[in-house]
C-alpha cells in the first residue's frame, strides 16, 4: 500500500505515487481527458442518489417496479418513452468486426501481485482463444485488490499495441494451448499465433456508475467515479491503436438501471470522443441487462444510447439479485434453491424473451441491435465423466440460445471456446439480427411475468451450497481473484462435480437469496439428517449452525481448495462480511460494498468495525460507503 501522499492532477488526486509508477497508463492525454470529464462525476452521483431513493420508496409503499409513462421524456434527451418504444430513434450499424459475435470470452487482462510477463498471459490466453471477441473485464471479474485496475489497463494497452514483451508471451501460451488441444481434441487448436492475435474482438468492460475509483479521488477526499476512470483511461490509451488495426472501439456498460443512465454513459462517451477529435458514435457499447429494472425500460435505453448502442447482454447471476433486492420487502417473494433458477425459469424466461423482442424491434433506419446470450460458467476440468457431463450441458445451454435467436454467447474460461462455438457454426449465420419475435408489450401480464417465481426446491442441500460458495468467494475476492473456480466445501475432491467460474454477482446473489430465505421465514421443501423437515422455516438458528459448519469446512480444507494462507486472514474477513449482509435487517443494495471496505485489510476487528460503520451508514440515510478508505 503506497503511504506517499496523493499527487495533484488538476482538481483531482491519485494515491500516493501511481501517476509516476504508472505513468503509461497515466499519461498526459489520459489526465487530460479525466479533467475534462471529471464534471459528469456530480451527475452520477445524483442519479445514484436517485437509484436508492426510489429503492427506498418502494419499499416504503410496497410497490413493484413499473413500466415508464409513455409520455414522459427521458432525462438528458429530446425524446419520450413512446418515440423510444417506436424506434423513433437514430440507431447504431453494426461495426463489420461485431457482425459476427458467436463467442465472446470473458475475463481479466491481469493477476493479482504478479510480474508483468506473468500477468500478460491472461490477455495471451484470450486473443489466441478462438473466441470472436474477448470482454476484457474491469469490473465483476477483476481483482480490486492493490493497483489490480491499472495493471489491467496497462496489460491492455502492452497487448493492442503490439509491444515485443506481449509477443514474446505469447508465443510461449499459444505452445501451450497447443499441448492442451492436442490432448484435449486431438489437433492444435492455434494454427498461426501471430495472426490469431487479431481474430478477436477486443471489448473492455468499465466498472458500473455505482463505484468509486481506488486510485482516483477528487481533490478534498471524496471519491471519483470508476466508471469515467476506467473509460478514459482504455479509450484514451487504445483508440489510435484499434483503429489503425481498423479494428471498433467496443465497450461493455454494466448495472444500468434506467435510460436516464444510459443516457448519462450517451454524454459521458459523447464528450470524450469530442476531446479526441471522435465522431459521435465511434466507441460502441453493449448493456448488460443484469437489473430488473432495465427490464422495464429496453427500449429507452436503446434509444439514450443511440449511435453507441449495439446490442445487449443477457446475464444470469447479477439479474437474479437484481429481481431479489427489488423483491425484499415483500414476503411472499422467496428465491428457491439457486441451481433451480436457469434461464428457462420463470421471471428469467421473461426477462430474456423481452431482451430479444428489444434487439429486434427497428430504429427509425431498420436498423436492429445484437443480443449476446448469457454466461457458461462450466471449466472442463476433472474426472472424465465429470467433464464429459459439463460439457454436455454447455452445449446443451448454448443450443438452446441459439435456437431462441441470440447471435452468440459468453463463455468464462478460453478452453470453453472450441467446445460451445461449434453451435453457431453449424448454424451457419453471421447473426440473428431483425429475426421476427412478437412486439414488445406493456401490459400489467408483461410486467407480472417479470416476477413470475414457480415452484422449486428450498433445502438445506441448496443452504450449504449458498453459504460455503459465498465464503469462499468472498476469501478470493480479498486475496484479488474476483472470479475464482469454486465447488461447495462437500464436493471438494470430488472430481465428477466440475469447479464453476464465479465472480462477483455469484458471490452475491448466494448471500441474496440467503437473506430472503432468513428475513421472509423461507420454507424448505424437503426434510434433511441434521434433523430439519419439510416444512420447516429457515431459523436464525438454522443459519447459525450452518454457516459454522460451512465455515468449518472451509478452515479444515486443503490448500488446493483454500489457500493455507487465507485461513487467518481473508477468510475469516469473508464469513463476517456473509453474516453481516444475511443478518441485516435492512438489505443492503451492493455486497460489493462490503467487499471493496474491507479489501487490503487482513484485521479482523477492522474489518468488522467497517462494516458497522457500512451498516449504520446506510441504515441512517440511505448513504453507502463507497471510497477507499485506505487512500
Amino acid at each position: 500500500m503506497a503511504t506517499t501522499s496523493p499527487t495533484p492532477t488538476g482538481d483531482l488526486e491519485i494515491r500516493g505515487n501511481l501517476a509516476a509508477q504508472y505513468r503509461d497508463v497515466y499519461t498526459d492525454e489520459a489526465l487530460a481527458a479525466l479533467r475534462a470529464l471529471a464534471h459528469f462525476d456530480a451527475d452520477r452521483r445524483a442519479v445514484m442518489a436517485c437509484r436508492i431513493q426510489r429503492r427506498a420508496d418502494r419499499a416504503r409503499k410496497h410497490e413493484r417496479i413499473a413500466f415508464l409513462d409513455p409520455a414522459a421524456r427521458i432525462p438528458r434527451t429530446n425524446l419520450t418513452a413512446q418515440d423510444a418504444r417506436d424506434g423513433k430513434f437514430d440507431g447504431s450499424e453494426i461495426p463489420h468486426d461485431l457482425r459476427r459475435q458467436w463467442i465472446q470470452g470473458t475475463g481479466p487482462a491481469a493477476r493479482p501481485d504478479t510480474p508483468v510477463d506473468k500477468s500478460l498471459r491472461n490477455v495471451a490466453y484470450a486473443l489466441l482463444s478462438g473466441a470472436d471477441g474477448w470482454m476484457f473485464d474491469g469490473e465483476d471479474a477483476l481483482g480490486q485488490v492493490s493497483t489490480m485496475s491499472l495493471d489491467n489497463q496497462r496489460n491492455l494497452k502492452l497487448a493492442i499495441h503490439k509491444d515485443p514483451l506481449f509477443l514474446k508471451v505469447a508465443e510461449q501460451v499459444a505452445r501451450e494451448m497447443n499441448a492442451w488441444g492436442q490432448k484435449f481434441f486431438g489437433r492444435p487448436i492455434v494454427a498461426d499465433w501471430k495472426r490469431q492475435l487479431g481474430f478477436a474482438t477486443k471489448i473492455f468492460r468499465a466498472r458500473g456508475l455505482h463505484l468509486d475509483d481506488r486510485q482516483i479521488r477528487h481533490a478534498g477526499g471524496a471519491g471519483f467515479s470508476a466508471s469515467i476512470a476506467d473509460t478514459v483511461l482504455y479509450v484514451v490509451n487504445n483508440h489510435d491503436a484499434l483503429r489503425r488495426d481498423g479494428a471498433s472501439i467496443v465497450l461493455y456498460l454494466p448495472k444500468i438501471q434506467t435510460a436516464e443512465e444510459a443516457a448519462l454513459w450517451n454524454d459521458i462517451l459523447a464528450a470524450l470522443e469530442q476531446h479526441l477529435g471522435l465522431a459521435v458514435g465511434t466507441i460502441k457499447v453493449y448493456v448488460l441487462v443484469e437489473q430488473v429494472e432495465a427490464c422495464f425500460q429496453l427500449m429507452e435505453i436503446r434509444a439514450a444510447l443511440g449511435l453507441h448502442f449495439v446490442g445487449f447482454n443477457t446475464g444470469r447471476w447479477d439479474y437474479i439479485n437484481s429481481v431479489a433486492d427489488a423483491m425484499a420487502w415483500d414476503p411472499a417473494f422467496v428465491n428457491p434453491n439457486i441451481d433451480a433458477i436457469t434461464m428457462t425459469y420463470g421471471y428469467m424466461r421473461h426477462y430474456e424473451d423481452r431482451v430479444r423482442r428489444a434487439v429486434n424491434t427497428p430504429d427509425r433506419h431498420g436498423r436492429f441491435a445484437l443480443w449476446q446470450g448469457g454466461m457458461e460458467p462450466n471449466i472442463p476440468v476433472g474426472s472424465e465423466a465429470g467433464v464429459t457431463e459439463g460439457m454436455k450441458r454447455a452445449v446443451a445451454g448454448a443450443t438452446r440460445e441459439q435456437q431462441a435467436g441470440a447471435s452468440g454467447k459468453w463463455v468464462a474460461h478460453w478452453k470453453m471456446v472450441h467446445i460451445v462455438r461449434p453451435v453457431w457454426e453449424k448454424a451457419g449465420e453471421e447473426n440473428q439480427l431483425g429475426r421476427t419475435f412478437p412486439p414488445l408489450g406493456y401490459t400489467p401480464a408483461e410486467a407480472d411475468g417479470l416476477f413470475l417465481l414457480e415452484p422449486a426446491p428450498r433445502t438445506i442441500r441448496g443452504a450449504r451450497d449458498l453459504l460455503s460458495v459465498a465464503i469462499q468467494y468472498g476469501n478470493a475476492f480479498g486475496q484479488g481473484m474476483q472470479a475464482a473456480a469454486l465447488k461447495p466445501a462437500d464436493f471438494f475432491g470430488n472430481e465428477d462435480v466440475l469447479y464453476l467460474m464465479e465472480d462477483m454477482a455469484t458471490g452475491e446473489i448466494r448471500m441474496s437469496i440467503l437473506w430472503e430465505w432468513l428475513h421472509k421465514g423461507g420454507t424448505l421443501t424437503a426434510g434433511d439428517p441434521i434433523g430439519v423437515k419439510d416444512g420447516d422455516r429457515f431459523t436464525p438458528d438454522l443459519f447459525a449452525r450452518l454457516l459454522e459448519e460451512e465455515y468449518g469446512k472451509l478452515r479444515r480444507a486443503g490448500n488446493r481448495d483454500v489457500h493455507d494462507n487465507s485461513k487467518d486472514t481473508t477468510l475469516p474477513i469473508a464469513r463476517a462480511i456473509v453474516d453481516a449482509y444475511v443478518r441485516s435487517g435492512e438489505k443492503l443494495p451492493w455486497a460489493i460494498d462490503l467487499l471493496n471496505i474491507t479489501l487490503g485489510n487482513h484485521d479482523l476487528a477492522e474489518a468488522e468495525r467497517r462494516i458497522r460503520a457500512l451498516e449504520e451508514a446506510f441504515k441512517i440515510d440511505g448513504t453507502r460507503l463507497t471510497e477507499n478508505p485506505d487512500f
